[in-house]
């Protein structure tokens, strides 16, 4: 059975439930409609990510059998939660509204989301490096090029937001 079993992208800090629930709480205090609007479409993909890892989670414990389960370290899951996903990092650890970071300033938050993307393809690169399934390999490469994309897009956004907030306005 994959290491992916155990992801740390379904429920860990910097897998994709929390920046999806970052990125859609950030959105508010966005000050231009470009900005709030890319956080929206992000988070919203972000969503969709956690679907495309919790299929993953669930092909791979699918028919396992429970040696499999044992030698794959997920017998204390197992004994818990059978086969359901549960947002967890690899330890065990439950997910938590503690992993959210959202300040109200768009320029700090920003900069966060940037380093969000950037240890999320770090960790989708290592779990491409535990797992030889081809399938797999395509799926966390898929999501590991979003990270890119979304990177680039939030640095767009940083220089956005940092224009506007310059920017006079007089009423």
């Amino acid at each position: 059975m994959p290491v992916c079993a155990k992801t740390p992208q379904y429920g860990g800090p910097d897998g994709e439930l929390s920046a999806a629930v970052r990125y859609l709480n950030q959105r508010y205090t966005m000050p231009t409609g470009m900005t709030r609007g890319l956080l929206t479409d992000i988070g919203t993909e972000e969503l969709a990510h956690l679907e495309v890892i919790a299929t993953m989670v669930y092909k791979l414990l699918e028919g396992a059998s429970i040696e499999a389960i044992k030698a794959a370290g997920l017998d204390t899951k197992y004994a818990v939660r059978d086969k359901a996903l549960f947002p967890q990092d690899p330890e065990g650890v439950p997910w938590t509204a503690a992993y959210i970071q959202a300040h109200g300033d768009p320029i700090a938050d920003l900069h966060e989301d940037m380093a969000a993307e950037q240890k999320a393809r770090a960790t989708y690169e290592h779990l491409i490096r535990l797992t030889d399934d081809v399938d797999l390999v395509q799926g966390l490469q898929f999501l590991r090029e979003r990270e890119v994309v979304h990177f680039q897009r939030f640095g767009e956004a940083l220089v956005t937001v940092q224009e506007f907030m310059e920017t006079k306005r007089v009423y």
